[in-house]
This record gives C-alpha cells, structure tokens and sequence, in this order.
C-alpha cells in the first residue's frame, strides 16, 4: 500500500486538482424544507419569549438569567450546545482522521475541571450573583482590573465569533454550491433577530431545539458510516492500522497530541471555560438554587462526554471510509475541515432529507454558540463599559433595549470578519491558539483573586499584562513559523493506493528533514497549542503573587470572606476573619452591601 506523510500544510500548497470532484450536492425539496423549518423555529421561539412570553423580555434580570427562573437539565444541554459549534462537529473529526484519537482523552479532562469549578470558583459567584463576573474584579481589586478583564473578553470573543459564524457558512456552501458571502449574513441575520428579541430564555430552548437537531444529525452519519464501513468491528480494525488509536504518553510537550497534553493542557482550557467565562456563570446563576448550579455542572459533564465520543467516532469512521484513498492527498477537497461535508455528501446523498439534516445540524451548533455568546457578551459590555455613563434612573426597559442593541453591533461586526478567518488555517488548532490569548490572563485575574488573599491590584494588572505579552509572544511566533512552513505538524501515514481514478503524482515531504527544521527553532514555539492556556494562566499567577508581595502594605483594607473561595477560609488570618465587615473603600463597601441586599431579593 502507498503511503504518504503529509505535513499540516502541504494541501494548501499543493495544486492537486484532477482527483475526483468535489461532491456538490443540490438540496432536494425535502433538504431545504428541513434546513428552512429549523431557521422558523428558531425564529419564533424568539419572537414567543420577546412578545408573548408570560415575562417579556423587558429588563435585564430577565433578559441575561432568564428571571432565574430556569431548570438544570435546559441550561446544561444550552451549554452543550453553546460549547460543541460547528467547530467540533467539523474541526474534530477531521482532527481524528488526521491526527488519531488522543483527542478523545479530553473527555476525561473535563471531569477534574467540573469538580474544581463546584468547590473553588462556583461558589463566590453564586453566593455574590453578580449579573457580570468582571463586577467581581472590581469587588476584589479595583475598576482598572474589571475593565482590563472585560476587554480581554470582548477581544476574544470577537475574534472567535467569526470562526463559529465561518464553519455552517463553509458546509452549506460545500453542499450547495451558494456562496459562502451570501450565506454568513442569512446565519447571523436568524441568530441576530431571536437572540436580540427574546434573551437568554430564547437562546436557551432554541440551544435545546438545535441540539436536538445536531445530535439527530450526529447519529445519522454515525449509523450510515459504520454500515458503510462493514461494522464498529471493521472500522476499529481500520483504525488500529493507521496507527489512529495509539496513546502518546510522550511527555515532550512540542508534540502535538499527547496523552499529558489532553490530560493537563486541555484541563485548564476547561477550567477558564467552566470556571470564570461570563457564558457560564450567567447560565449557572440563572437556576433557583446553587444545588441546581452544580446539577448543571454534572449534566454538562455527561453531555460533553457524550458529544466528544460521538465526533472522534465520526473520524475514526471517516478513515475507514478512506483508508486507502484519502481525499486530501488525491486533491478531491482543498482544506481537510471539509472532510466531513464530504463525506455525508459522498454517503449520504442518496438519502432524500439526510444532507439537510447534516447541514440543519452543523447549522444548529453554530447558531447555540453564537446565540449564547452574543447574550453573554452584550451583557458584559453593559455593565463594564456603558453602565457607568447612564443615569442612575434609567428605566429597567431601556437597559434591556441597549442590551438588544448591543447583540445587533456584536453580530454585525463578528459577520464583517468571517472573511479574515476564512483565510487562516484549519479550524482547531486555530480556535484553540486564539483563544489562549485571553483565558490564560483572565483565569490568571481570577485564581489571584478567589484563592489568594494577599494579592493585590497591582499585582493582578501587572500578572495579567505580563500574561498578555507572553501569549502574543508565543502565539504569534508559533502561528508565524507554522505560516513560513518551518513548523509543521506531520499527520498519520495516508494511503492512494485504493483510489479508483487517477491520480497525478506526488511527492510526499521528508518527515525527518521536517523535524529537522522544526529544531532549530527556538522551543517555545514549537509547544503544542494544548499548552497555551496554563503557561500563560501561571505567568499571571507568578508575576502577580510576586508583585503583590513586593507591593503590600500594612495598611491595606481586608478581604472580605464572599470574594475568597470557601476552601480557603480556614487559612484566613485569625485578625483579617475579625475585621471582615471593615472596609476602607466606600465604594467597595456599598457594591457589597448592594449585592447582599439583591441576592436577599432574590431569594425571598
């Protein structure tokens, strides 16, 4: 069998193009029906919160927490759904079929990051229910820390939309042939209208609609491909000779899929996730009881491990289909996050409807996660940025119409930029390296903050700007090299030998002589893009700690109990347990005095 090593790159170099045609499918009438009733729906669950709703979406309890209103089992599967997106439905798969099923160990990194966030992080957060978590920096240290936090923020999610937005867009455009410009705006636009009219209420049952859809069209292609790949037993056999079911237990961190790169590097990912993102916390505050809360962590964990399962076996399925003629090296596709749109049009079109329920469910996911993100982000650009210049008796109705306003900006903006990320690269690893750039400052801030009663605010600004310059630093230079073609990930061996058209010949690139060139460069761009997040997560940790030691004082106000982390008080100085209700910020002191008397509100 012949076989080749291609590098991460090497198809967007290559001009291969007289392989077999890219399968381009014209949606039947059963297609577009589907594909059209779940683009309705979602638009009338939206217009039924925003108009006819017993609670209209008319101020920003409301509008961010659903009224609080909500239960466990809905607000999990929304955050499911909000964290899978197109990227996993497409990116994954084709990261399996390429790379092997290391991935999968991710699965079990979600567990000790769920566990950390009930007893670490969950709690101050639903003990002070705060509308926005960077109010909490603000409570901890002082404004200029909120808002060097919510700006992170805002720049990551904005940078990352465009990449949700970007992945339905490119199936549905693989499918149809309909250009890929025409359909960004009709996504955005349907995700636009219900989210800005109907609130989290809206973005939570049409999350749960939507999955519904997405996990139909999951089991769809994963019964079709496994008969089509003469069982689970013949596509694990297939599987296990393409080397994709191998464990790395290489502890060398410049590789790229390692069992301690899911295991460690991916936990933290979770953890910034799960822990202190403004999506999640909004969502965990919006159920009636911090018990509920922590019923959604659980549900969220067998959900997510449901979904990873369900993508990694879509590419180990994938490669039994193209063991022996794989469509990247033949040239039948250009870019490899379009294998599985391929592959559901090359084994799936014959079965009228079961195309548009693929692309309904690639559809579905984006339009959970940039529903949910848009919700979440319009809130936390009220309360950090625009709050501050409104007067202090605006209505509750005109809260809730800037907020509208803000999700119709964000939309727009993020759509204006799908056509930056169209030409970046494959889909995972450039989520992953991009949203590095944020988390790993932000989980920085907040760790200081919730386990560390010495540090300061100078210490956390200075822990979270030397974080920031680290994670540019080395995820431009690892981006940059990868660019130049000097680093480059090399996939599993890939086989032509049992195409059945011609196809021209190809020389495949020197493995060792890429290893070679990959050495020479220094080694921190060459680490594994798992690892971004706790690198920079502990340069914050370890610039600020030290810089808060250096800048104390004896006169510095205590910390109040609610903004540490339960684990911690048993180690809290005797002395600063006694003077917990003394503050010597009159602004700090009322926040806290407003935040006791809503969750009283809350709660009566």
């Amino acid at each position: 069998m012949e076989m080749f090593n291609i590098t991460e790159d090497d198809f967007e170099s290559t001009t291969l193009k007289a392989g077999k045609a890219m399968m381009k499918v014209a949606f039947s009438w059963y297609d577009y029906t589907l594909f059209s009733m779940m683009l309705i729906l979602s638009a009338l669950i939206g217009v039924y919160f925003g108009f006819f709703g017993k609670k209209k979406q008319t101020n920003a309890t409301e509008y961010l927490m659903g009224g609080k209103e909500m239960k466990p089992l809905p607000i999990a599967m929304s955050l499911v759904a909000s964290h899978v997106s197109g990227i996993a439905l497409l990116g994954v798969p084709a990261d399996v079929y390429r790379f092997g099923s290391n991935y999968w160990m991710s699965c079990l990194a979600i567990i000790p990051p769920s566990i950390i966030t009930c007893l670490v992080y969950l709690p101050v957060f639903y003990n002070l229910q705060l509308t926005s978590t960077y109010e909490y920096l603000k409570l901890r240290f002082d404004t200029k820390i909120r808002v060097l936090a919510s700006f992170l923020y805002a720049f990551g999610i904005l940078i990352y939309l465009p990449i949700v937005i970007y992945v339905p867009a490119m199936a549905l455009a693989q499918a149809t042939e309909i250009n890929i410009h025409l359909i960004t705006p009709l996504i955005c636009g349907v995700c636009i209208f219900y989210t800005t009219i109907g609130g989290l209420k809206a973005v939570v049952w049409t999350d749960m609609l939507q999955f519904s859809i997405t996990i139909g069209a999951m089991i769809a292609v994963l019964y079709l491909g496994t008969v089509e790949s003469g069982g689970i037993a013949s596509v694990f056999q297939k599987a296990s000779s393409g080397q994709l079911l191998d464990i790395d237990f290489d502890s060398n961190p410049t590789k790229r899929d390692t069992f301690w790169a899911m295991m460690i590097g991916w936990s933290f990912s979770n953890i910034s996730y799960l822990a202190i993102s403004q999506g999640c916390i909004q969502k965990f505050l919006s159920v009636p009881t911090f018990n509920d809360a922590k019923k959604t962590v659980y549900y969220y964990i067998i959900g997510m491990m449901v979904i990873k399962t369900s993508t990694v076996l879509t590419g180990l399925i994938m490669y039994a289909k193209y063991y022996d003629c794989d469509p990247i090296t033949a040239g039948s596709i250009d870019k490899p996050d379009q294998l599985l749109p391929y592959y559901v049009m090359d084994v799936a079109a014959k079965i009228p409807g079961l195309p548009g329920l693929f692309i309904a469910g690639v559809f579905c996911a984006a339009l959970s996660t940039l529903s949910a993100t848009m919700n979440c982000i319009a809130g936390t650009i009220y309360e950090d940025f625009v709050a501050r210049y409104m007067p202090k008796d605006i209505t509750q109705k005109k809260v809730s119409n800037i907020l509208k306003l803000n999700v119709v900006i964000i939309g727009v903006v993020a759509t204006s930029l799908v056509f930056v990320v169209e030409h970046m690269g494959t889909l995972l690893p450039l989520t992953v390296s991009i949203s590095s750039i944020s988390t790993g400052p932000l989980l920085g801030m907040f760790t200081l903050g919730i386990l560390f009663p010495k540090a300061n605010s100078k210490g956390a600004l200075a822990g979270a700007i030397a974080s920031l310059a680290f994670s540019i630093w080395i995820i431009l230079g690892s981006y940059l090299y990868r660019a130049w073609g000097i680093v480059k990930f090399i996939p599993k061996p890939a086989s032509i030998d049992g195409c059945d058209f011609e196809v021209p010949n190809f020389t495949p690139i020197n493995a060792t002589l890429i290893e070679q060139q990959s050495e020479e460069v220094f080694v921190m761009f060459r680490i594994t893009y798992y690892y971004y997040t706790i690198m920079t997560t502990s340069v914050a940790l370890i610039v600020g700690y030290g810089v808060s030691l250096l800048t104390r004082t004896g006169d510095e106000e205590p910390v109040d109990r609610r903004l540490l982390s339960p684990i911690i008080h048993r180690f809290l100085d005797k002395n600063e347990d006694e003077e917990k209700g003394k503050y010597h910020s009159i602004d700090k002191a009322l926040h806290i005095v407003a935040l006791s008397n809503n969750k009283n509100g809350l709660k009566s």
